[in-house]
């Protein structure tokens, strides 16, 4: 897997492959970003701050981050742009520069994605309680593109559960970056099992 070059949009939120990104864009440097990513079929980068930001100068963020992928698109307020991307593929940054219009763009390898395991049975629960999940928001919002989550639902794979159970944990988006840097799925799937055992929701 060899380096590849990606304007990186860095947010204070973490971005999970798989994972649903509404976006309002405003700043000329991601309008330009987003034209050139739906013209392109590329992606963008996305990164969490450390210092910094997500308008004005361009913000210090962490290494490794998700590719996203523009699905959806709206603009019916003149200036304001609407987005709706779904993150791909885990990556780590080696190198960026800015450029004169603030948007960075960053040399990233792309990190292996998380290998096919089945959720094993003392973690079941939280496979149920991402179906229930699911299913409330399937009921209330019909369309699927308005979803906060991407079909197909893959509700065997413990990389998919702890990665859905972690975008909605009300927990800082540093320790989500944690999670969602962990390379094993069922270390991320245990973790999460032990905060929700902590807190009593399962």
């Amino acid at each position: 897997m060899g380096l590849r070059e990606l304007p990186i949009f860095p947010l204070n939120a973490v971005l999970f492959p798989g994972g649903a990104l509404p976006l309002r864009v405003f700043e000329a440097r991601y309008m330009d970003m987003a034209r050139e990513c739906l013209q392109s079929g590329t992606p963008f980068g996305v990164c969490l701050i450390t210092r910094g930001r997500e308008v004005g100068e361009a913000a210090e963020h962490e290494p490794v981050g998700c590719t996203a992928t523009i699905t959806d698109w709206d603009m019916a307020q003149l200036g304001l742009l609407q987005l709706r991307a779904r993150g791909g593929e885990r990556f780590r940054a080696h190198a960026r520069r800015v450029q004169k219009d603030g948007l960075i763009r960053a040399e990233v390898e792309p990190i292996a994605a998380d290998a096919p395991e089945a959720v094993p049975p003392e973690h079941a629960v939280l496979q149920r309680l991402v179906e229930r999940i699911v299913g409330d928001l399937v009921e209330r919002e019909p369309n699927p593109l308005n979803r906060m989550v991407y079909e197909p639902y893959a509700y065997e794979s413990a990389g998919w559960v702890a990665n859905r159970l972690c975008e909605f944990l009300p927990i800082p988006p540093r320790a989500k970056q944690k999670l969602m840097e962990l390379d094993a799925p069922l270390a991320r799937l245990s973790l999460v099992h032990q905060y929700l055992s902590q807190h009593q929701v399962v």
